[in-house]
């Protein structure tokens, strides 16, 4: 069996090492093409060393543009690739432009297309990545799920029983492989805080984008750091919107983005996360540590109804939600949350071969 994974940007590369590494141990011959949408060393090389995922087969390096423009770019370069590997599968993961590029440039190969995370919803169409799932969902011969909520809802979108598999969550499976590693990396020992963080990663355009509602959060930020740290890695393009606006953020402690696995472990020991990430959401719930997401919907929301998430709207409200924490964790996980939904992916593509 012949794998083609496509990834491109840092949520994709957690999602890629478990099924990698169970391809490894089952023989299939696999092909890895980065598309170069994240192309930042943090956000995208960083991760392969630390994930342990070999260099790409294929680095497209379409770099950044807008969705169209980069969703085109990549589709015109990958349409080569496909031609010449010819794989039984097409692996794609998550809700990045590269995702619904490749899905829709497989399909109309004839070459099949496996939708690692699907079934997933926030019902917000603003969100250029709920578009990219229904697409590729709609498209995707296999749709391969991280919740029983996931299941449900392609069911009632009209997709056939037998195209839907129900694996857990892969991005699990690379927490849990990383845990020990990124604790003895010791990142937030080398910050020198005084006490457990407030971890903070925002990169959603309605929350960047938008000048006033970013001034809101940088306010409320800057009044929870007066009485604990808060430490904000921040994404690029964030970073670019808050030197624009030129907000002053002290006494919140803005850094450049971080790897994997020092992301992994300032979140281990957090006293909480504020986010607006979908990864983290889970990530979070796996850690058992509270996370407030700075949304009005999600589409996770497995992490509210089972894990420590809890969604805030209003960037005003997070002062009452760090106010009211209690400091204790949970290690209750949903189903199929247990490190193994890589060796259930290849199960899935081998079963359907």
């Amino acid at each position: 069996m012949k794998l083609l994974h496509v990834v491109g940007a840092r949520p994709n590369f957690p999602k890629l090492a478990p099924v990698h590494r169970a391809g490894v141990a089952a023989g299939a011959q696999q092909v890895i093409v980065h598309t170069g949408q994240h192309y930042d060393d943090a956000l995208s090389g960083s991760f392969f060393r630390d994930l342990d995922v070999p260099t790409p087969d294929v680095d497209l390096g379409v770099g950044s543009a807008s969705h169209a423009i980069q969703t085109a770019r990549i589709m015109e370069a990958i349409e080569p690739v496909f031609l010449h590997e010819r794989p039984d599968w097409v692996v794609v993961y998550g809700d990045v432009n590269s995702t619904v590029a490749a899905a829709l440039v497989s399909s109309k190969l004839g070459i099949r297309t496996a939708h690692v995370e699907a079934g997933l919803r926030s019902d917000d169409l603003s969100m250029p990545e709920e578009i990219n799932r229904i697409v590729t969902d709609r498209l995707a011969n296999l749709l391969l799920t991280p919740s029983r909520d996931a299941d449900a809802r392609l069911r009632a979108e009209g997709e056939p029983q037998s195209q839907i598999v129900f694996v857990g969550n892969v991005m699990v499976d690379s927490l849990l492989h990383s845990i020990a590693l990124a604790r003895q990396r010791g990142f937030r020992r080398s910050l020198g805080l005084s006490a457990a963080p407030i971890a903070v990663t925002l990169h959603r355009p309605s929350n960047v984008d938008d000048p006033e509602r970013l001034r809101r959060i940088v306010d409320v930020l800057r009044e929870i750091a007066r009485d604990r740290p808060v430490v904000f890695p921040a994404h690029p393009r964030t970073k670019q919107k808050l030197t624009e606006m030129r907000l002053a953020c002290d006494p919140v402690r803005v850094l450049d983005p971080v790897g994997y696995l020092e992301m992994l472990d300032l979140m281990d020991g957090a006293a909480a996360v504020i986010t607006d990430s979908g990864g983290v959401q889970e990530e979070t719930t796996a850690l058992g540590i509270p996370c407030f997401t700075v949304r009005t919907s999600t589409e996770r929301p497995i992490t509210v109804t089972e894990g420590t998430n809890r969604l805030v709207p209003e960037p005003e409200d997070l002062r009452q939600a760090i106010a009211e924490l209690r400091g204790s964790r949970t290690d209750r996980r949903p189903e199929g949350w247990d490190g193994h939904a890589g060796v259930r992916i290849l199960e899935a593509l081998s079963a359907h071969d």
